[in-house]
């Protein structure tokens, strides 16, 4: 009788150790924090970080606060490619780059950046909102990073110098000008006959400024943001590449992050995208005239010469085999004809 109740009670105290372990685990879960380091070159007021700030609160309102974003503009965790290195190894959860940086990891990234490739940001956004961005999502899924499903707006780039306006491809022959540290920019700058050199965004200004190089492409957006226009003279319209950046997590931090709240954090970014481009192409289209009184003299080249100029160096046929024939013809569903 006696080994028995002594059984009994062996037993009824194990079931009240484990009912106790599985509170303390459901407390432990209750009270878990899930703190997100976001980092992205952009400025503090460019519609980009302005739009992941949206994103941050909008997190923290569905989840009670357990789900907090830090946001980090202005290349503070460190200049773009750093950063991809720091989210790889898990340091930060969740950045946003641009496509033509991301393509040194993910080179399938790139296929927008394709020169003069989309009239206008809709067709480029109905195409990585489609079958193009179907099939670079899945390789930046490959990569061991998390894409959210949007890809958000940066814009067409543009050119600026210190020295001339562009107006033909021969205004570019030998000309210093500040690419970032992506593939496709470099071939397409070497293609038109300029000098480019890869300089990251965080040391343009000052690069700019003392003249190591002459002139830069980018987006009226960060001309303005990133203040270039005290640094330039001239602005030539040329629209020659759109870009747009990825917002994306780390695989291992994505994994331990309960599914609820992965699902909350996809749909707010999924939420401000159309938001933010909508904001960066009303930004983009309301500043040639600002940029004007602050002292940038604008032109618009005519593209056909430049366009000619690449299809004569190979430009289109040599990103052609790069990106393979599914891909290519993918874009080119969107685009016409390119090579």
């Amino acid at each position: 009788m006696g080994a028995a109740i002594s059984r009994k009670n062996f037993l009824l105290g194990a079931a009240a150790a484990a009912s106790t372990s599985m509170l303390m685990e459901r407390q432990a879960r209750a009270a878990r924090r899930y703190v997100i380091k976001f980092g992205i070159d952009l400025a503090t007021d460019h519609p980009a970080t302005l739009h992941v700030r949206q994103v941050a609160a909008q997190v923290r309102k569905a989840t009670g606060g357990v789900v907090q974003i830090g946001v980090f503009p202005n290349s503070e965790l460190g200049d773009d490619t750093h950063m991809l290195s720091n989210l790889r190894a898990g340091a930060i959860e969740m950045m946003g780059i641009g496509d033509n940086i991301l393509a040194t990891l993910v080179p399938s990234a790139a296929i927008d950046n394709v020169g003069f490739a989309f009239k206008d940001s809709k067709t480029a956004w109905a195409a990585l909102d489609g079958a193009v961005g179907d099939i670079v999502r899945a390789d930046i899924g490959k990569a061991g990073l998390v894409p959210m499903h949007g890809i958000w707006d940066e814009g067409f780039r543009e050119i600026t110098t210190s020295t001339k306006p562009i107006v033909t491809p021969e205004d570019l022959k030998g000309f210093k000008i500040r690419v970032p540290p992506s593939p496709i920019s470099l071939s397409l700058f070497k293609a038109l006959g300029a000098a480019p050199e890869t300089i990251n965004v965080a040391e343009l200004y000052t690069a700019l400024q003392t003249h190591v190089v002459d002139g830069q492409e980018n987006p009226l957006g960060n001309i303005e943001t990133q203040k270039f226009y005290q640094v330039q003279k001239y602005c030539s319209m040329t629209n020659h590449m759109w870009v747009g950046y990825w917002m994306v997590a780390g695989a291992s931090f994505w994994k331990r992050l309960p599914a609820n709240y992965q699902k909350i954090v996809a749909d707010a970014f999924a939420t401000q995208a159309p938001l933010q481009r909508t904001a960066n192409d009303q930004l983009n289209a309301s500043l040639q005239a600002k940029l004007a009184q602050q002292g940038l003299i604008f032109n618009t080249p005519d593209t056909a010469p430049f366009r000619a100029k690449l299809m004569q160096a190979g430009f289109y046929k040599e990103w052609q085999g790069k990106f393979g024939t599914a891909l290519w013809s993918t874009l080119e569903k969107y685009t016409g004809t390119l090579a």
